[in-house]
């Protein structure tokens, strides 16, 4: 049994470090390759799928074993440099981050290839998509506070050249938005830091959940307050999520999905680290449950207003951040498990939604919904693609999207305080105009004719000729799909079943996930190496 464990340990510990470093390797590969647009491709590609087995074998080995495996990067002991740490939670993290970054990826090779741009932005845009990969999962594998800032920072700084690839004007103009907003968030987040330096001599995560126990219980309070407000902004929780509507829908739209898929969930995963071992059962915690409320129902309500997809995504985005702030605020083992379950689930989810509307604006030249329309009869599977994760994302039984909603209202349930019921019906208010919204979507863009079709109906003249100037409202004709990006887009829209079909399983690890940002002891202590870890019986 020791030979076994110590055998897992040292194989977790190898693997540990390769999400960050390979994409690094990666991106410089690339950049030197930078007039080689097929080996570039070739390179991502291998660097991407290798990090996701290495992120399913972590998975697999922490569940399987300890639960919390260290590495202390230079051989510094974990007090002095930097740890990073793989439990249950950033191993899951990693596994759905590095899937969907993976089929982003494919996707948007086809595209380029379709729209004949093979060689720029190609050339930067391969070494920046790796560094992005590097800055998430950096994030979600951090034990320390500051060197999570420093994989926000990456992320954050490739992301600032994504947005702007091809240098429009309305990509420029969101662009600076986005700029300011997360300079904002940074300068907060830093600001935290010193303050939780000053306070507690250390920024280790292990080691602050020992140290800010002992701190004045006024500025353990304001230290709380100010990492929400960081990590809040990043999350898009409102009344920090005002940014994001306007931000994402002018980028490509690969860059969308990707953005739209993972950025605001780093935020969530700071959001659950510190809250279960930095501050639990912390003064805040009510606070950000009236967050979580305002986040659904605004947000919400912001998507049924809206009458581009693209748009009208980017609501729905703002909206189910609320569902997983509800989770984690509610600081119960069911609460924090059902969030963890609908991370990975709206991950998956709403990345899909928006390369599906890539497709819909490449297929019909707009995502407007005044001009689009009979989408299900010109472009059946792009219907279909668009329905599954629509239905999911409105929570229709049985896929996973009503799994995750049901435990967190049972969680809200069990809790029993008026605020968490008040919370539970508005989690059924927020589903139920989710569901108009997508159906909205459905309607006008896959089921109704074109307006413009219709406008030419209306004209007709009795004799069957149209009107003058009718002809001129016709739909612009149809792109044609490639293959290699209805690949992707299936492929995620399959995973998206998956989940559903391994709920069990998954709801398993999410609650092993939640057991122990509970207990925070396997954390600390395999951290500090204050014990060794043990595989369960």
């Amino acid at each position: 049994m020791t030979e076994g464990l110590t055998g897992t340990a040292e194989l977790v510990r190898v693997l540990l470090p390769l999400p960050v470093l390979l994409p690094l390797f990666g991106a410089g590969a690339t950049l030197a390759l930078a007039r080689r647009p097929t080996a570039q491709r070739v390179i991502s590609v291998c660097v991407l799928t290798v990090v996701l087995v290495d992120a399913v074998a972590l998975l697999l080995l922490t569940d399987a074993g300890a639960g919390v495996y260290s590495v202390d990067v230079g051989g510094w002991p974990a007090r002095l440099g930097i740890p990073l740490v793989a439990d249950r939670l950033s191993a899951l993290m990693l596994v759905v981050s590095a899937l969907v970054t993976l089929a982003v990826l494919v996707y948007s090779l086809a595209q380029g290839v379709a729209d004949g741009e093979e060689g720029t932005p190609v050339s930067i845009y391969h070494p920046t998509y790796l560094v992005l990969s590097a800055g998430v999962s950096n994030a979600f594998l951090s034990g320390d506070l500051f060197n999570l800032y420093v994989g926000f920072e990456v992320l954050l700084a490739a992301s600032y050249i994504l947005l702007t690839l091809g240098g429009t004007k309305a990509r420029v103009r969101a662009g600076t938005t986005y700029v300011l907003v997360s300079l904002l968030s940074s300068l907060v987040f830093l600001t935290a830091l010193a303050l939780v330096y000053a306070a507690t001599g250390t920024v280790n995560m292990a080691e602050l959940s020992n140290r800010l126990q002992d701190v004045d219980p006024g500025v353990r309070l304001v230290l709380h307050l100010l990492l929400l407000v960081g990590f809040g902004i990043k999350a898009a929780v409102f009344p920090l999520s005002a940014w994001l509507p306007d931000s994402y829908p002018t980028a490509p739209a690969p860059v969308t999905a990707v953005f739209a898929g993972l950025l605001t969930k780093v935020g969530v995963y700071a959001i659950i680290r510190t809250e279960t071992l930095l501050f639990p059962g912390g003064e805040a915690d009510r606070l950000l449950l009236w967050a979580a409320l305002a986040t659904m129902v605004v947000g919400i309500l912001g998507a049924v207003a809206q009458s581009d997809v693209k748009r009208l995504l980017s609501f729905t985005l703002v909206s189910h951040i609320g569902y997983m702030v509800f989770g984690v605020a509610l600081g119960s083992a069911a609460g924090l498990s059902g969030a963890v379950f609908y991370v990975a689930h709206h991950i998956t989810v709403q990345t899909t939604l928006f390369l599906v509307t890539g497709l819909v604006e490449r297929r019909a030249g707009t995502t407007a919904l005044d001009r689009l329309g009979a989408l299900a009869r010109r472009a059946p599977l792009l219907a279909v693609l668009f329905f599954v994760p629509a239905v999911n994302l409105a929570g229709i039984p049985p896929f996973s999207g009503f799994l995750g909603k049901l435990a967190l209202l049972q969680a809200g349930v069990d809790d029993g305080s008026a605020t968490a019921l008040v919370l539970v019906a508005g989690s059924v208010v927020t589903s139920l105009l989710t569901l108009y919204a997508v159906a909205k979507v459905w309607n006008r863009a896959f089921w109704q004719e074109p307006p413009a079709q219709q406008e030419q109906e209306r004209e007709q003249e009795p004799g069957g000729a149209p009107a003058a100037g009718a002809v001129a409202l016709a739909a612009p004709a149809a792109a044609r799909t490639p293959a290699g990006m209805l690949a992707p887009t299936a492929a995620l829209v399959a995973v998206g079943v998956a989940i559903t079909a391994v709920a069990g399983p998954l709801f398993g690890i999410s609650d092993r996930a939640a057991r122990d940002l509970r207990e925070r002891t396997p954390y600390t202590s395999t951290v500090l190496h204050d014990r060794v870890p043990q595989v369960q019986p």
